[in-house]
């Protein structure tokens, strides 16, 4: 994995579902540079056990990434229809209905390989195949993008360890707070 913090984050421009269900094409980072932050984390697919209770995690905390002027982008390799199916299944069927921040479809796994969340390898053979090994998905990448577009934080997780909203937004007051005063964030503070 490579260290993506303190350079430009990759640009992408991607489909996108948005506000439980519209289809966006060509959604982009550049449309945040300048004017908000940008959390933007990858999960390891639809319709897994355990990726609704992330999401929904996010979701039910969106009011307070919003105070703080992040905009949250969630990104899998799963198509743009898997997502829009995910979102139309209640929270008891496993499903992520009322999830309103955009997902992004990385079908052809650019973003993931570009943010060093790509799970598996690959190689060329002599014959110019490719082969690879493992499951092709996003591994639980978390990044915190300034309004500038330089990655601030960046954490990446295997499949089986979930995040914590309040750590992740934790992490955003602390370079805020550096932002806003020039001068490390203090061990433990809390924002008021």
């Amino acid at each position: 994995m490579s260290l993506l913090v303190g350079k430009k984050a990759p640009e992408f421009s991607l489909t996108a579902v948005i506000n439980g269900g519209e289809i966006v094409k060509d959604y982009s980072l550049a449309q945040f540079e300048g004017q908000k932050y940008v959390l933007l984390f990858f999960y390891p697919k639809d319709f897994s056990a355990v990726c609704p209770i992330e999401m929904h995690e996010f979701q039910a905390n969106l009011a307070e990434f919003e105070k703080r002027n992040v905009q949250v982008i969630a990104c899998s390799t799963d198509t743009d229809a898997s997502h829009k199916a995910w979102l139309s299944l209640d929270k008891a069927q496993s499903g992520i209905k009322g999830i309103t921040y955009p997902i992004l479809a990385d079908l052809n796994k650019t973003v993931s390989h570009n943010y060093h969340v790509l799970n598996g390898e690959w190689a060329y053979d002599e014959d110019g195949q490719l082969h690879a090994e493992g499951d092709r998905i996003a591994l639980r990448g978390t990044f915190l993008i300034d309004r500038q577009g330089i990655v601030r934080y960046q954490s990446v997780n295997f499949f089986t360890v979930m995040r914590h909203v309040d750590d992740i937004l934790r992490e955003i007051d602390a370079w805020q707070y550096f932002e806003e005063r020039g001068e490390v964030c203090p061990l433990n503070y809390v924002r008021s």
